[in-house]
């Protein structure tokens, strides 16, 4: 609910959070959500830094500390965000350097498909409004409004395992963002386009584009902030062995 994500930026003015380490990272993973509506201000620089220092911590295979990355704030971001929704909006077509899943099968089809109607059920689109449809997946290449993004890279030569460790420093990102009160989303959407984003970023053939990250303040009034993706019980994700 729209109260939750309120409550991580209320709780941040009162001095009200937590103050058991484990409960603390509980809280934050609970109100960490995907946020595609922002608010047009920049976030300070100090902020992002800090964000991004945390998000350093982020353990990796052998140390390699694989991830690069790309931050836009301005005149940069807005360049980006015109160049990506171009590609979107036509017929440009490019293969991300990622595969995209085969297909989502059984559980894992119908929990993306609950998300889904989630965010269409909040913003009023009827199922098979496919231009409504179609207008708000466009709205992942204006970066849901963001004043930022991040663009996630990686050496090409670390396979799968730098791409791993990149989901790391990603999930990472996210919670430092809630805990100084700036909203993200993880986009892999961005991937698709990795051409546009060497051309406009100056990445390097070398470079495997692993995803984005749009970020800024959340306006938590927007309907698409109002909603919350359920999570599966352990019971469901974990077998245990005890003999």
């Amino acid at each position: 609910m729209t109260t939750d994500l309120r409550a991580i930026v209320e709780s941040r003015r009162s001095d009200q959070l937590p103050v058991d380490a484990a409960t603390t990272l509980t809280h934050l993973l609970a109100v960490r959500a995907s946020c595609r509506a922002f608010k047009p201000e920049p976030v300070a620089e100090g902020t992002i830094r800090a964000i991004l220092a945390t998000a350093q911590l982020t353990a990796s295979w052998c140390n390699s500390q694989p991830w690069q990355l790309v931050v836009t704030s301005g005149a940069g971001t807005e360049r980006l965000r015109d160049a990506l929704y171009a590609a979107a909006s036509s017929d440009h077509l490019e293969t991300p350097d990622i595969p995209f899943p085969r297909e989502y099968r059984g559980v894992h089809r119908d929990r993306r498909r609950e998300s889904g109607y989630q965010l269409y059920s909040a913003l009023g689109i009827e199922r098979g409004d496919h231009p409504r449809q179609m207008a708000q997946t466009l709205e992942n290449f204006r970066f849901f409004g963001a004043p930022h993004v991040a663009v996630i890279h990686t050496d090409e030569a670390l396979g799968p395992y730098g791409a791993v460790d990149c989901g790391g420093y990603v999930s990472n990102f996210l919670i430092a963002a809630t805990a100084h009160g700036v909203g993200s989303i993880a986009q892999a959407a961005l991937a698709m386009y990795p051409n546009v984003l060497r051309e406009e970023l100056g990445l390097t053939t070398d470079r495997t584009v692993v995803c984005g990250i749009s970020f800024g303040y959340p306006d938590i009034d927007h309907p698409t902030n109002g909603y919350r993706t359920s999570r599966a019980p352990l019971d469901e994700v974990v077998d245990w062995i005890t003999a």
